[in-house]
């Protein structure tokens, strides 16, 4: 009958032997599971993981599918996927293998002879996903592939392992020459090699103890590499949907580390794939910057400074933390993040960097070392002006001296809409143009609104991508408050990043039962409002504006906050405006660089600036202005465009701006320039 003999040929010394060296595997895969689980459990801080239904949908479909693996690189999903399912398939065959030997025995006649075809297809999917990978690391030499030791020792073993037990079948066919066996297809190819040898019983022990200690030591390996990622992995994906662990840590830790559960363990996910450091705006740029560096720094940097047992210390420092990726980024470099959430975007297994840099800041902040100047000066304007940009609070309201605006904060009447103009857009002098468009645009189409004039705080932005908590909270606190005093349930930005505060922060990082628990408000941004605006009618174009022109899409409306669409849809219902995409466009869209803090930060060392980057880019389009929904990439775009030479050429300018033209609002004194005059007579 067909059926499989577990120990062939090897004496009961020789099964003493196995299980001894499988306990000792065992032990070190456990000491190696329990010192990662130790960090995990630490940083919980208490929080319960609870049954989520997305998060468990998240892990089957883009865990078990690999669907964002197959994202911009096909032949990597269809790696990982056969690595995942050989694996998971021979790791389900010796289980099977294991239950028929010690507790009841079934895998005879029939079901045999399916389960040594379904373990041989395993085996040959397991070693068809390591040939790739080999071919693209090694043959193919894929950029964003590292090709460390560690690398090669994880994949050539692992070849080891599928080859040696196809081997090992291959000689037991052979010494046993069944008729039945023909279903063990790999093996019974490889069994080929073997039937002419004289001694193929001994070359059978030979290689059946090859393969039992490479298959051993390789799990015993695991929890001590990136192969951990097998079982970090899966944790990671389903904690992307985790209420209460998907914010990061709010809370200080007594133990010095700042890092959230969900960011532990997703820096024990990180394979160092390369697809964060492909499309990292730093990277790009040349900086001493990276997400897998920096995802390695901080993972030895928590474990450093939190207090474990002496041997789990000794584990993390000489073995699960002995390669900490580029060795040069410190403390200093985590500035250069610009929060842009690309890394997110490609990131297999969620990890979001973007959450973890600013945590890690937070403990920067805390020390009071290591903040760049131009930034640290700016949170402490934030903390006595309400504003980064000047040591003043009179000219919050002077970009609207000549508008009328009403002053809710003054009690100038009742408003359907409060405009929240935001620190950048009232004070510098390049974005006043976007809010002053916008009140044109709104009075036009006849809306009651109305500003915060002098008396409208900082949203608290700056202080949130910096990791100043306290500030956050007191800025948060100050904006509710004044909401709440005024009545003001509808608000309209015009930075994507104070849209993006209000919607996403104020009330996913309050305490239950707080005051600010008590009050909430409607947000939008205003590209959202002009194109509601535009499909109720109240948006009107009396002639064609003949224009080509493309969209950059700003990080913290697009990636964060998925708006696309709407600004888009603006543009094109102007007659005669023709929109064209550049390369990178919507999530895929490249940062200008203004984001995560770095508008009050010295220049980076790098070899190009991001906005040079992606003004070339636009200028590539044929368009003849760049149109962005954000006064930071109005501010770094309109900089680009004349330190890269496109000055004569290409014009940026914000959607509100383009509007008033195409509308033919008449403008207020001083707000069209002299280039912008220039572009619309040669318009037409």
């Amino acid at each position: 009958m067909p059926q499989r003999q577990l120990f062939l040929n090897i004496d009961s010394c020789g099964v003493s032997l196995f299980y001894f060296i499988a306990a000792l595997a065992v032990a070190l895969f456990l000491l190696g599971i329990v010192s990662r689980i130790y960090l995990w459990v630490k940083s919980a801080k208490g929080k319960k993981i609870i049954w989520n239904s997305e998060g468990f949908s998240n892990f089957l479909v883009n865990g078990l599918l690999g669907r964002r693996l197959f994202k911009g690189d096909f032949s990597a999903g269809i790696m990982h996927f056969l690595l995942l399912w050989g694996f998971a398939g021979l790791f389900a065959a010796t289980t099977l293998v294991a239950i028929d030997d010690y507790l009841f025995s079934f895998l005879k006649g029939n079901v045999y002879i399916v389960f040594s075809a379904f373990a041989d297809a395993a085996g040959l999917m397991l070693i068809a996903g390591v040939l790739m990978a080999v071919i693209r690391r090694y043959l193919q030499r894929v950029p964003r592939l590292e090709r460390r030791t560690e690398d090669f020792l994880a994949v050539f073993w692992l070849l080891l392992v599928g080859i040696s037990g196809f081997a090992v079948e291959g000689s037991r066919l052979a010494v046993q020459n069944a008729s039945w066996e023909k279903w063990s297809f790999a093996g019974q190819f490889f069994s080929m090699f073997f039937t002419h040898s004289g001694n193929s019983a001994g070359l059978y022990q030979f290689l059946w103890w090859s393969h039992a200690l490479l298959s051993l030591l390789f799990i015993a390996y695991i929890p001590y590499s990136k192969l951990f990622h097998i079982l970090a992995a899966p944790a990671s994906l389903y904690l992307e949907k985790q209420p209460g662990i998907i914010s990061g840590a709010e809370d200080v830790s007594e133990e010095r580390s700042p890092f959230s559960l969900r960011e532990i363990i997703g820096f024990d996910s990180c394979t160092r794939c390369g697809r964060c450091v492909d499309v990292c705006p730093s990277a790009g740029a040349g900086e001493r910057f990276a997400p897998r560096d920096f995802i390695a720094w901080a993972r030895r940097e928590f474990s450093l400074n939190m207090d474990m047992p002496s041997l789990l210390s000794k584990i993390h420092g000489n073995f699960i933390n002995r390669d900490p990726g580029d060795s040069s980024l410190t403390e200093e470099n985590i500035w250069n993040c610009t929060t842009c959430m690309a890394c997110l975007e490609v990131c297999p297994v969620f990890l979001h960097t973007p959450d973890a840099v600013r945590d890690a800041r937070k403990r920067v902040i805390e020390e009071g070392t290591k903040v760049p100047s131009f930034l640290s000066q700016a949170l402490k304007n934030v903390f006595k002006y309400n504003n980064p940009w000047e040591a003043t609070k009179k000219k919050r309201a002077k970009w609207c001296d000549d508008l009328d605006v009403p002053d809710l904060s003054a009690a100038e009447g009742p408003a359907d809409l409060c405009y929240f103009v935001g620190c950048t857009t009232s004070m510098e002098t390049r974005a006043q143009g976007l809010a002053r468009s916008f009140v044109q645009i709104l009075r036009n189409a006849d809306i009651s609104f109305g500003t915060l004039g002098k008396k409208e705080p900082c949203c608290g932005d700056i202080a949130r991508r910096a990791g100043e908590a306290g500030l956050f909270e007191m800025k948060k606190e100050d904006c509710i408050s004044l909401f709440s005093d005024l009545e003001i349930k509808d608000v309209v930005t015009s930075s994507p990043h104070c849209f993006h505060t209000f919607a996403n922060e104020y009330f996913s990082c309050q305490m239950p039962g707080s005051a600010e628990d008590q009050f909430s408000f409607r947000v939008r941004h205003y590209t959202q409002v002009l194109h509601e605006l535009l499909e109720k009618g109240f948006i009107k174009f009396p002639s064609k504006l003949p224009l080509k022109v493309t969209y950059h899409d700003p990080c913290y409306l697009g990636r964060y906050n998925r708006i696309f669409d709407a600004p888009r849809e603006v543009i094109q219902a102007i007659p005669g405006v023709t929109l064209v995409e550049m390369f990178h466009n919507r999530e895929n869209s490249l940062c200008c660089g203004g984001g995560g803090d770095r508008m009050w930060q010295e220049d980076m060392e790098g070899e190009v600036k991001m906005s040079e980057k992606r003004i070339r880019e636009a200028a590539d389009t044929g368009a003849e202005v760049v149109i962005t929904t954000c006064p930071l990439c109005l501010i770094m775009l309109e900089d680009a465009c004349k330190t890269a030479g496109f000055e004569n050429e290409l014009r940026v300018m914000d959607l509100n701006e383009l509007l008033v033209r195409a509308m033919d609002i008449k403008a207020v004194s001083g707000d069209e320039s002299m280039a912008e005059k220039e572009i619309f007579a040669a318009g037409g």
